[in-house]
Parts: C-alpha cells; structure tokens; sequence
C-alpha cells in the first residue's frame, strides 16, 4: 500500500488553488449570482434566469462530486491490484 501511495502525484500550490476555485468556489459564485439576480430582479425574467444560474451551480457542483467519486474508484483498484500482485509475490496479504 505504501508503494501505491509513492506513485500518486502531488499537486503543486497552484494547481491545488485551481482545484479547490473548480470544486467549491465556482459552484457557489454561479449559485450566488443567481440567488442575488432573483432577488434584485423586478421582472418575471430575472426570477427565471436566477433559478436558472442556481440549478446550473448545483449541477457543476454534482459533476464535481460525480468526478471525486469516480476517481476514488479508480483508486480503489489500483489498491486492490497492488495487493493481488502482492499475494502473488509472496504468497500473503498485505497486512497480515
């Protein structure tokens, strides 16, 4: 497990900036403009356009999730391949 986890990339301070602005931040913003165009808005429109915006901010948020849940996946085999080719060096598994 351990071998596994020297493979894994690390991210640099930039791109982690990046990722947490994709993650959290631009789901709220797009979620934010559009509560706050419903509320300033005088016409039907704007009620429009706003529930719009926040049903576009909750799905980049879910796409988001979506994505994580679908990599931790990825992650998941590649452990349990690790541990197969493991078993198949030794004749154990590992942590026993």
């Amino acid at each position: 497990m351990s071998e596994l986890a020297e493979t894994q990339p690390r991210e640099s301070g930039g791109a982690h900036a990046v990722l947490i602005f994709v993650r959290f931040v631009l789901p709220a913003l797009i979620v934010l403009a559009g509560i706050l165009l419903a509320a300033i808005g005088q016409r039907e429109s704007a009620y429009l356009v706003g529930a719009l915006l926040v049903s576009a901010g909750v799905s980049v948020g879910l796409l988001n999730l979506l994505y994580r849940v679908g990599v931790r996946g990825d992650s998941d085999r590649q452990r349990e391949e690790a541990a197969r080719e493991h078993f198949d060096r030794t004749g154990r598994w590992p942590g026993e």
